[in-house]
């Protein structure tokens, strides 16, 4: 008998095919890749700490199913907190985060969630929680859901009680008995549903089956329409999947339209507003970049749940004669002084400062003038300096079809100088991030390995400033 988990409801909620392959051919879905390991490692801890709010409370031991099962029930007549307890129904399973004992035979249901609000799915979790829980017997007063408060700022140990923030939910929580019958049809069904391309292969999560589903489209397809959102599903509900193919009286925005008229291999240069742009740039230039990372609990103080802590960045100086180098990367947990006191000593006092989408660096820089108010006067007084290599491309005044609607650095700068991360081994921001947390709170590492990461690092936060000298250049000569 296949059993339909709180994970296998919310999953079929949002994909028929998704919950079918979960009972029936699981080794189809792909593994959560490294990113989506890392959230749930976060999410473990937060579920740890949360449970420190409830000094009484008793750990239900997971490991052995049955026996899981068997002490939750025994366990009622504490009256205490119960964390990770579990019920069954006839094939309906769930277990809690938290249920805590109210009056004399009531239990609220606290559901501990990473998140700093209330979404629709963890409405949809607890739903199924207390639709299972009041079918094996327990009498559910209130629910709640525990997430983290983004108002906490670290000083000191962290005090569970500040960290986290409950919001009722009992009011929002729906019967779910006819999307329970739904569910258990599709997972006794015989053969794998069909499932169109929609909304729900992005949403409320990226569906792990995306790739196989939408792998029949063409290479330029509307899904690429810049800023498309609901227009490409509107599109593809049309029959329409190509770029190329759209009506000419369908409605498109600018940006849009230009994408369209490039579909056929053209790439659209407005060379004016391309010069004006470049009449901003004041020598010497500094092309720069930063690397962070962030955890859902601060590690340091001074720290917001969430609040990224720069580690890296890489700063290529263009004096009209020649392009020079500088580098930054932290061999320290807590290296935002390190990294300020490193950036003040390579940034002169003149000349623009060229980043790619600007507002990423700028925050960074503030949030660190606010810890170190020593800094304040100087990071205030290079604010104003900063210019964003996003506008051309974000604004359309130079679109190849290569970009596929995309005006990231990682799509223009193969479209416009044919250079690309492909042989890197650290290719993003995000694995950067990780490797560096990796290095520097994960398990012991040889010096050859950490000598690696370094160097791969290194070679991906250059390639961010070397690309936008290289940008700049081609956009010189368009």
């Amino acid at each position: 008998m296949s059993l339909l988990s709180k994970s296998k409801y919310l999953i079929g909620l949002q994909c028929p095919k998704h919950l079918w392959l979960s009972v029936h051919d699981p080794s189809r879905i792909p593994e959560p890749d490294e990113s989506t390991q890392y959230r749930f490692s976060q999410g473990h801890l937060v579920g740890e700490l949360a449970k420190k709010v409830f000094l009484k409370g008793i750990d239900v031991p997971v490991e052995d199913f049955s026996k899981n099962l068997k002490l939750s029930k025994e366990l009622l007549s504490k009256r205490k907190p119960l964390f990770e307890a579990a019920f069954m129904f006839e094939n309906l399973y769930s277990r809690a985060d938290i249920l805590n004992p109210v009056n004399k035979d009531e239990w609220d249901i606290i559901e501990v969630k990473s998140g700093t609000s209330v979404k629709e799915p963890n409405v949809d979790d607890v739903a199924f929680q207390n639709y299972c829980y009041t079918k094996s017997g327990l009498k559910i007063r209130k629910c709640f859901l525990m997430h983290i408060n983004n108002e906490f700022v670290k000083n000191g140990k962290i005090d569970p009680n500040k960290l986290f923030t409950q919001t009722e939910i009992s009011d929002e929580v729906k019967e779910t008995d006819v999307k329970v019958s739904e569910m258990l049809k599709i997972m006794n069904l015989k053969e794998c549903p069909s499932c169109l391309i929609g909304v729900h292969s992005i949403k409320p999560y990226e569906c792990p089956l995306k790739d196989e589903c939408w792998s029949s489209l063409p290479d330029d397809n509307i899904f690429d329409l810049y800023s498309g959102g609901k227009k490409c599903f509107d599109l593809y509900e049309k029959g329409i999947e190509s770029i190329a193919d759209i009506p000419d009286d369908y409605k498109l925005s600018s940006n849009q339209s230009i994408q369209k008229e490039c579909s056929s291999g053209k790439v659209h240069i407005e060379k004016s507003k391309i010069k004006e742009f470049l009449s901003t740039l004041k020598y010497p230039l500094y092309y720069l970049d930063f690397e962070t990372y962030a955890t859902t609990i601060p590690l340091y103080d001074g720290l917001k749940p969430y609040q990224a802590i720069p580690f890296q960045f890489s700063l290529h100086v263009d004096s009209k004669k020649s392009v020079k180098h500088h580098s930054f990367l932290s061999t320290l947990g807590d290296s935002r002084l390190e990294f300020l006191k490193a950036l003040k000593a390579v940034i002169g006092p003149t000349g623009s400062i060229v980043a790619y989408n600007q507002s990423f660096e700028k925050n960074i820089l503030k949030s660190l003038s606010v810890m170190y108010p020593s800094y304040k006067d100087w990071v205030d007084s290079i604010l104003d300096r900063f210019v964003d290599l996003l506008i051309p491309f974000r604004k359309f005044y130079y679109y190849n079809p290569k970009q596929k609607g995309s005006a990231s650095i990682k799509y223009v700068l193969p479209a416009i100088t044919g250079k690309d991360y492909s042989g890197l081994d650290i290719a993003d921001g995000e694995t950067a991030s990780l490797e560096y947390m990796n290095m520097i709170h994960g398990p012991k590492q040889t010096k050859e390995e950490i000598m690696k990461i370094r160097e791969d690092l290194e070679n991906y936060c250059k390639l961010d400033t070397e690309g936008m000298v290289w940008i700049v250049e081609r956009l010189g000569k368009v």
